[in-house]
């Protein structure tokens, strides 16, 4: 929901920086990749309770993550960057709940589960949205230029990223967090689901 509004404000100073980081030879895969590393580093020290180093390496994640996509759009975007940014986006996104599950499984699994599910449940109807409007020749730029029909929702990156920092910061309210992530998650994968059902609808087959 907030993406759209954080976009027109961080693009241009992203889209300088990959230019440059391009411009040193440095790929979007290469970074892709990195980010994943800095991701899952983060993830261990959540579960090993480093909550500070925690923090630190989950915005450098994300800051990787913006910039792979920024070095993209100065040289070649490709197909495979495409998959990967994605693929790698879910991983750091479930790893982090899992991470809360093993640092207190008796407290914290249970809420860590529901936000799974619900991260499940929106991915599923995100990623089949794009596989039917891609079979249908539909495109969308509503958030920039992607590699699949990107459809927005109440809960995107960037209110990831605040409910995520927000857990880390206060690891004691991780239940209440996780629980409200995932009722405002599955809102959006409903929105998305009623959405499809009416932009999918076929037509009925004329008689002879």
């Amino acid at each position: 929901m907030l993406d759209g509004w954080v976009r027109r404000r961080i693009d241009p100073p992203l889209d300088r920086l990959g230019q440059g980081l391009a411009g040193m030879g440095i790929s979007a895969d290469a970074t892709s990749l990195a980010g994943l590393g800095l991701g899952l580093a983060a993830a261990l020290m959540i579960a090993l309770q480093f909550d500070g180093a925690a923090l630190v390496l989950f915005g450098l994640n994300r800051l990787l993550d913006g910039l792979d996509g920024a070095i993209a759009r100065s040289t070649r975007r490709t197909d495979r960057g495409g998959f990967l940014d994605i693929v790698l986006d879910f991983t750091i996104y479930g790893a982090i709940p899992l991470a809360f599950a093993l640092r207190d499984p008796d407290a914290l699994a249970l809420p860590a589960a529901v936000l799974l599910f619900s991260f499940y449940v929106n991915g599923a109807s995100f990623l089949a949205f794009a596989a039917v409007a891609a079979k249908r020749g539909m495109s969308s730029d509503v958030r920039g230029i992607k590699s699949i029909y990107f459809t927005a929702g109440f809960m995107e990156g960037t209110e990831t990223i605040l409910f995520f920092a927000a857990m880390i910061l206060l690891p004691q309210h991780f239940a209440i967090l996780a629980y409200a992530f995932a009722g405002l998650t599955l809102m959006s994968a409903l929105a998305r689901v009623t959405l499809a059902w009416h932009a999918f609808r076929d037509e009925p087959e004329e008689s002879d």
